[in-house]
């Protein structure tokens, strides 16, 4: 699904006790639901996605918001606009940039 493989940990879950603590467990069914949550190094959740079983998922944007909370975590005073992936312009909050955003940053920087 990602060339070279996934490049971050995954897990197993048998018998469903880390899926009912993030809220992804079917007990009646005793199946996993269809989501994604991503645990920062520290402990700290910092997305769930949780889908209706006809959805189908997408790893690629799963990989680019990884992506975005490492760079975040790399880069402190930077955050990423909508849509962002490695190696596009990031946003530098403060002051000057409120209410100014689409002066800094528009949607067509997704297609730089």
């Amino acid at each position: 699904m990602v060339d070279g493989g996934i490049p971050y940990p995954m897990l197993q879950d048998p018998d469903g006790s880390i899926g009912k603590a993030y809220g992804v467990y079917d007990e009646e069914e005793m199946v996993h639901k269809r989501g994604v949550v991503i645990i920062d190094p520290d402990g700290i959740v910092q997305a769930i996605e949780i889908l209706n079983d006809s959805a189908g998922r997408n790893f690629e944007e799963v990989y680019r918001q990884l992506k975005s909370f490492q760079h975040v975590r790399e880069n402190s005073d930077e955050v990423t606009p909508v849509g962002w992936t490695e190696g596009k312009k990031t946003l530098k909050p403060g002051e000057d940039l409120v209410g100014k955003v689409f002066e800094n940053w528009s949607l067509d920087e997704l297609n730089k």
